[in-house]
């Protein structure tokens, strides 16, 4: 009975911590302790993987090369993924997808058909949405489509992580598009791929970009259970 207990209060815990953590895109002041980095990576670390094969390779890049990796990106003109971006979003995909791009919109003052306050929302991402720290996600493609779905439970155990130290964080598939600059800037083999960044810190609890939440639809609409 009592392991029983200690399981359910287990659970509720872990709900809670999926439940509160949300896109971070406003940080306060100030980096993580290298203990607390140490200590986020290690868990990320425990992520499953297809026969163990722990393809992720992570780059964390912090204070003053941040600052270099920032004033870099923002002067070079190249772009293009390592792995092709859906050419456009259908039906539900693209209702979710608008739904959440007016939230943001919405929370941080820009009207609809304000193309210019958009465009300076969506460059944010390349300035880490002023976040002290940045982690850049690689897989070998040698391991082939799978390792991206090691990567997904690693950026997810990598986020849980985190917000289980009380800070925040944004996965970023946007820092995706400059793949071939973090190439040249972090001298990676051809083989390495980029999937995403993710920028975390300090969350600054009152930025207007952190007062929203984006809705899930019902388990209904996603999930099919069969007796």
């Amino acid at each position: 009975m009592a392991y029983s207990r200690c399981m359910a209060e287990e659970n509720v815990l872990f709900d809670d911590l999926v439940g509160r953590r949300g896109s971070c895109r406003g940080y306060a002041p100030g980096p993580v302790s290298s203990e607390v980095l140490e200590q986020i990576v290690t868990t990320a670390q425990r992520a499953p993987s297809w026969c163990n094969t722990q393809p992720w390779q992570t780059e964390i890049v912090s204070g003053a090369a941040l600052d270099r990796l920032r004033k870099a990106l923002a002067e070079d003109d190249r772009w293009g993924s390592d792995f092709e971006f859906p050419g456009s979003y259908e039906g539900v995909y693209r209702d979710r997808r608008r739904e959440v791009g007016w939230q943001l919109y919405e929370a941080v003052g820009v009207e609809r058909g304000d193309r210019e306050g958009s465009a300076r929302q969506m460059l944010l991402n390349f300035d880490f949405f002023g976040a002290p720290h940045a982690a850049f996600i690689t897989v070998p493609a040698s391991v082939g489509v799978y390792a991206l779905v090691d990567v997904g439970s690693y950026v997810q155990t990598f986020l849980l992580a985190i917000e289980s130290h009380g800070l925040g964080a944004i996965a970023q598939a946007a820092l995706a598009q400059k793949a071939e600059f973090l190439r040249d800037w972090f001298e990676w083999d051809d083989d390495r791929k980029m999937v995403c960044a993710i920028s975390f810190g300090h969350p600054d609890r009152d930025h207007p970009a952190n007062s929203f939440r984006s809705r899930r639809v019902p388990v209904a609409e996603a999930v099919r259970f069969h007796d």
